[in-house]
């Protein structure tokens, strides 16, 4: 890697005080106003704190006049081999020099998708989402239901789905 390196130069900002992991690289970087930084990594979004966003936690990520807001999900319960979403409250981080990080953040999070479904009921509905989670194999069955829905009956939706997907196609 030290090649690469060489060739590429160093992404790592001199002053950002995060760890990355063994072998993980930085492919692209913005200061954020205010202090911190913005890392994109083959695991995921590096944000201020610093702390890093897997890609398959990105619920959402809106580029506009110069600020990226990020609504990042947290994992909130299982359903059979399902996981469960919330939204979290989003953030915005204002880039004065974004450089090539909205495309690259777009590029990791559409990336990450290997199919998406939308489930609408009488009350609300959710959104199933199969994902690839950074330096895991296979995939996972991810479910954001709408605020309001009635979450019993989507976990009842939710487990067997996961069952048809865990299946082999074939």
């Amino acid at each position: 890697m030290g090649w690469l390196r060489h060739l590429l130069g160093d992404r790592v900002p001199a002053d950002f005080d995060g760890t990355l992991d063994d072998g993980e690289h930085v492919v692209g970087s913005a200061a954020v106003e205010g202090g911190g930084y913005l890392l994109v990594t083959p695991l995921g979004l590096w944000i201020p704190g610093p702390r890093r966003v897997g890609w398959h936690l990105v619920g959402k990520a809106a580029w506009a006049d110069g600020v990226l807001t990020l609504t990042e999900s947290e994992e909130a319960g299982t359903a059979g081999k399902a996981v469960l979403l919330a939204d979290r409250t989003p953030v915005r981080f204002k880039l004065p020099r974004p450089g090539k990080v909205p495309i690259l953040l777009r590029q990791r999070v559409d990336g990450s998708v290997r199919g998406r479904h939308r489930k609408d009921l009488e009350t609300g509905g959710a959104w199933f989402v199969e994902r690839k989670v950074p330096g895991q194999d296979g995939t996972v069955l991810q479910v954001r239901p709408d605020p309001g829905t009635d979450v019993d009956v989507i976990k009842a939706i939710a487990e067997e789905a996961a069952e048809k997907v865990a299946k082999p196609h074939g």
